[in-house]
C-alpha cells in the first residue's frame, strides 16, 4: 500500500488506537462487537478530523511518550497521597503555597501544553499561566517550603523529557 494512501486512512495511527482502547474500556467489555465498532471509529474519527491537524508534531521518540505518561501517572499517584496526608493530618497553617515561575526550554506548542497539563494533572499543582512570548510557565504549589526544588523538579522529570520526545 502506497504511503500516500496510508496516510489518508490512518492520518493519526497512535489516535486510532487510542480510541479503540478507550472505546472498549468505556464499554468495559470486549466483545468482538465492540472492538469492531471501536476500530470503526478510530478509523473515522481521525479521518474526518484530519483538516483540523495540517501540521503535525514529529515525535522523535514514540517510545519515551509512552515512558513520560507512566511517569506521570506514577507522580499523580504519589501526590494524591501526599496532599492527601497534609490535609489530613497537617493544619493549613503548616502549608506553604507559592508561586513558582518555570522557565521554559520548550518552544514547541504541543509539548508545552503536554507539560502545562502534566503539571496540572498532578495533584498540588497548577499551571497558571504562560508568558505571552512562551518563555515562562506561572505554576501555583500547594505546599513549596523550596520554590526552586520544585522548578527543578518540574525541569528535570518534565521538561527534560518532552525536549527529547519532541526533538
Amino acid at each position: 500500500m502506497p504511503l500516500r494512501l496510508t496516510r489518508r486512512l490512518l492520518p493519526h495511527p497512535l489516535l486510532t488506537l487510542l480510541l479503540v482502547v478507550v472505546w472498549c474500556l468505556l464499554n468495559n467489555s470486549l466483545t468482538l462487537g465492540t472492538i469492531v465498532f471501536g476500530t470503526i471509529l478510530g478509523l473515522l474519527i481521525p479521518i474526518l478530523t484530519a483538516a483540523y491537524w495540517p501540521d503535525r508534531p514529529p515525535v522523535a521518540r514514540p517510545f519515551g511518550m509512552v515512558v513520560y505518561c507512566l511517569i506521570v501517572i506514577w507522580d499523580i499517584i504519589k501526590s494524591n497521597i501526599t496532599v492527601a496526608m497534609q490535609i489530613l493530618f497537617r493544619g493549613n497553617d503548616s502549608l506553604q503555597p507559592a508561586w513558582i515561575t518555570v522557565p521554559l526550554d520548550l518552544r514547541k506548542p504541543e509539548a508545552i501544553t503536554i507539560l502545562a497539563g502534566s503539571i496540572t494533572l498532578t495533584p498540588g499543582t497548577l499551571s497558571a499561566d504562560l508568558s505571552a512570548d512562551g518563555t515562562a510557565l506561572l505554576v501555583h504549589a500547594l505546599h513549596a517550603p523550596d520554590p526552586d526544588a520544585v522548578r527543578d523538579d518540574i525541569k528535570a522529570r518534565y521538561e527534560s523529557r518532552l525536549k527529547e520526545i519532541f526533538a
